[in-house]
Protein backbone atom coordinates (compact mmCIF):
# COMPACT_ATOMS: atom_id res chain seq x y z
CA UNK A 1 0.00 0.00 0.00
CA UNK A 2 0.97 3.51 -0.81
CA UNK A 3 1.87 5.98 2.50
CA UNK A 4 -0.22 9.14 2.92
CA UNK A 5 2.14 11.96 2.15
CA UNK A 6 3.48 13.66 4.64
CA UNK A 7 3.36 17.66 5.47
CA UNK A 8 5.64 19.16 2.56
CA UNK A 9 6.03 16.33 0.34
CA UNK A 10 5.70 16.72 -2.96
CA UNK A 11 6.22 15.09 -6.41
CA UNK A 12 9.68 16.24 -6.38
CA UNK A 13 10.20 13.72 -2.99
CA UNK A 14 9.13 10.67 -5.32
CA UNK A 15 11.50 10.51 -8.18
CA UNK A 16 10.66 8.51 -10.98
CA UNK A 17 6.74 8.87 -10.44
CA UNK A 18 5.05 11.06 -11.44
CA UNK A 19 1.68 12.15 -9.16
CA UNK A 20 -1.37 12.49 -10.60
CA UNK A 21 -4.70 13.99 -9.36
CA UNK A 22 -7.94 11.71 -9.55
CA UNK A 23 -9.64 13.61 -12.08
CA UNK A 24 -6.50 13.42 -14.08
CA UNK A 25 -6.51 9.49 -14.23
CA UNK A 26 -10.10 9.77 -14.24
CA UNK A 27 -9.86 11.38 -17.56
CA UNK A 28 -6.96 9.42 -18.88
CA UNK A 29 -8.76 5.93 -18.05
CA UNK A 30 -12.45 6.40 -18.10
CA UNK A 31 -12.86 5.37 -14.75
CA UNK A 32 -15.29 7.42 -12.92
CA UNK A 33 -13.97 9.28 -9.80
CA UNK A 34 -16.58 7.73 -7.70
CA UNK A 35 -15.29 4.03 -9.38
CA UNK A 36 -11.46 5.25 -8.14
CA UNK A 37 -12.57 6.21 -4.82
CA UNK A 38 -14.18 2.32 -4.42
CA UNK A 39 -11.15 0.46 -6.04
CA UNK A 40 -9.27 2.39 -3.61
CA UNK A 41 -11.65 1.50 -0.49
CA UNK A 42 -11.33 -2.11 -1.50
CA UNK A 43 -7.91 -2.36 -2.00
CA UNK A 44 -7.29 -2.83 -5.29
CA UNK A 45 -5.41 0.64 -5.95
CA UNK A 46 -3.91 3.14 -3.19
CA UNK A 47 -2.94 6.66 -3.19
CA UNK A 48 -0.89 9.01 -1.71
CA UNK A 49 -2.35 12.36 -0.14
CA UNK A 50 -1.12 15.79 -0.06
CA UNK A 51 -0.57 18.13 2.88
CA UNK A 52 -4.11 19.71 1.71
CA UNK A 53 -5.43 15.86 1.97
CA UNK A 54 -6.06 15.49 -1.89
CA UNK A 55 -5.36 12.22 -3.39
CA UNK A 56 -2.62 11.86 -5.94
CA UNK A 57 -1.86 8.48 -7.70
CA UNK A 58 1.55 7.16 -9.11
CA UNK A 59 1.34 7.41 -13.21
CA UNK A 60 2.03 3.65 -13.00
CA UNK A 61 -1.23 2.78 -11.82
CA UNK A 62 -2.76 3.66 -15.07
CA UNK A 63 -1.99 0.47 -16.36
CA UNK A 64 -3.62 -1.49 -13.24
CA UNK A 65 -6.70 0.56 -13.54
CA UNK A 66 -6.91 0.21 -17.42
CA UNK A 67 -6.80 -3.77 -16.50
CA UNK A 68 -9.38 -3.01 -13.61
CA UNK A 69 -11.64 -1.77 -15.60
CA UNK A 70 -11.15 -4.44 -18.98
CA UNK A 71 -11.96 -6.96 -16.58
CA UNK A 72 -14.91 -4.97 -14.92
CA UNK A 73 -16.80 -4.57 -18.10
CA UNK A 74 -16.18 -8.29 -18.89
CA UNK A 75 -18.08 -9.03 -15.91
CA UNK A 76 -15.01 -10.31 -13.88
CA UNK A 77 -15.53 -9.56 -10.13
CA UNK A 78 -13.50 -7.28 -8.58
CA UNK A 79 -12.44 -9.91 -6.09
CA UNK A 80 -11.12 -12.01 -9.04
CA UNK A 81 -9.38 -9.23 -10.49
CA UNK A 82 -7.52 -8.10 -6.94
CA UNK A 83 -6.40 -11.66 -6.98
CA UNK A 84 -5.18 -11.61 -9.98
CA UNK A 85 -3.44 -8.35 -9.96
CA UNK A 86 -1.66 -9.16 -6.09
CA UNK A 87 1.31 -9.88 -7.78
CA UNK A 88 1.82 -6.14 -9.56
CA UNK A 89 3.15 -4.16 -6.30
CA UNK A 90 1.04 -0.51 -6.17
CA UNK A 91 3.97 1.45 -4.10
CA UNK A 92 6.46 1.10 -6.65
CA UNK A 93 7.03 0.87 -10.57
CA UNK A 94 6.46 -2.82 -11.48
CA UNK A 95 8.76 -4.83 -13.63
CA UNK A 96 8.36 -7.15 -16.25
CA UNK A 97 8.22 -10.45 -13.45
CA UNK A 98 5.00 -8.84 -12.03
CA UNK A 99 3.24 -8.46 -14.83
CA UNK A 100 4.02 -11.89 -16.12
CA UNK A 101 3.26 -13.62 -12.80
CA UNK A 102 0.03 -11.13 -13.35
CA UNK A 103 -0.48 -12.47 -16.38
CA UNK A 104 -0.28 -16.07 -14.76
CA UNK A 105 -3.32 -15.09 -12.36
CA UNK A 106 -4.94 -13.37 -15.09
CA UNK A 107 -5.06 -16.34 -17.60
CA UNK A 108 -6.82 -18.46 -14.73
CA UNK A 109 -9.41 -16.20 -14.44
CA UNK A 110 -10.37 -15.83 -17.84
CA UNK A 111 -9.93 -19.60 -18.55
CA UNK A 112 -12.81 -19.93 -15.53
CA UNK A 113 -14.79 -17.47 -16.61
CA UNK A 114 -14.53 -18.82 -20.58
CA UNK A 115 -15.64 -22.06 -18.85
CA UNK A 116 -18.41 -20.75 -17.36
CA UNK A 117 -19.82 -19.30 -20.57
CA UNK A 118 -19.49 -22.62 -22.62
CA UNK A 119 -21.83 -24.53 -19.53
CA UNK A 120 -23.96 -22.07 -19.42
CA UNK A 121 -23.88 -21.75 -23.91
CA UNK A 122 -24.33 -25.68 -23.44
CA UNK A 123 -27.15 -26.01 -20.88
CA UNK A 124 -28.80 -23.01 -22.88
CA UNK A 125 -28.83 -25.07 -26.11
CA UNK A 126 -29.93 -28.52 -24.26
CA UNK A 127 -33.29 -26.74 -22.74
CA UNK A 128 -33.77 -25.03 -26.35
CA UNK A 129 -33.29 -28.38 -27.89
CA UNK A 130 -35.74 -30.03 -25.30
CA UNK A 131 -38.71 -27.97 -26.47
CA UNK A 132 -40.94 -27.73 -23.30
CA UNK A 133 -39.19 -24.14 -23.27
CA UNK A 134 -40.35 -24.02 -19.38
CA UNK A 135 -37.96 -23.97 -16.59
CA UNK A 136 -40.00 -24.41 -13.79
CA UNK A 137 -41.63 -27.65 -15.76
CA UNK A 138 -38.65 -29.29 -17.40
CA UNK A 139 -37.83 -32.40 -16.24
CA UNK A 140 -34.59 -32.29 -17.46
CA UNK A 141 -33.10 -29.20 -15.94
CA UNK A 142 -35.20 -28.58 -13.18
CA UNK A 143 -37.64 -31.58 -12.19
CA UNK A 144 -40.30 -30.51 -9.94
CA UNK A 145 -38.98 -27.02 -9.37
CA UNK A 146 -36.21 -27.49 -7.66
CA UNK A 147 -33.97 -24.52 -8.19
CA UNK A 148 -37.03 -22.45 -6.83
CA UNK A 149 -35.73 -24.08 -3.18
CA UNK A 150 -32.12 -22.62 -3.25
CA UNK A 151 -33.45 -19.15 -3.85
CA UNK A 152 -34.31 -16.57 -6.26
CA UNK A 153 -32.70 -15.33 -9.49
CA UNK A 154 -30.75 -17.24 -12.00
CA UNK A 155 -29.65 -19.95 -10.04
CA UNK A 156 -27.83 -21.77 -12.67
CA UNK A 157 -26.08 -18.75 -13.89
CA UNK A 158 -24.06 -18.25 -10.32
CA UNK A 159 -21.50 -20.62 -9.59
CA UNK A 160 -20.90 -22.04 -6.18
CA UNK A 161 -19.13 -20.02 -3.78
CA UNK A 162 -16.54 -22.49 -3.34
CA UNK A 163 -16.13 -22.70 -7.39
CA UNK A 164 -14.59 -18.82 -7.64
CA UNK A 165 -11.62 -20.47 -5.49
CA UNK A 166 -10.71 -23.33 -6.62
CA UNK A 167 -10.20 -21.52 -10.59
CA UNK A 168 -7.55 -19.62 -9.01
Amino acid sequence: MLHTAESGDSEKDFPGRELLSIGQVSERTGVARSALHYYEDIGLIASMRTAGNQRRYPRHLLRRISLISVGSKLGIPLSDIKRALAPVPMGKIPEERDWLRATEEWKKVLEARRRAIEELEDRLMGCIGCGCLSMQACSLLNPEDQLAREGVGARRLEAPADAGEQSM
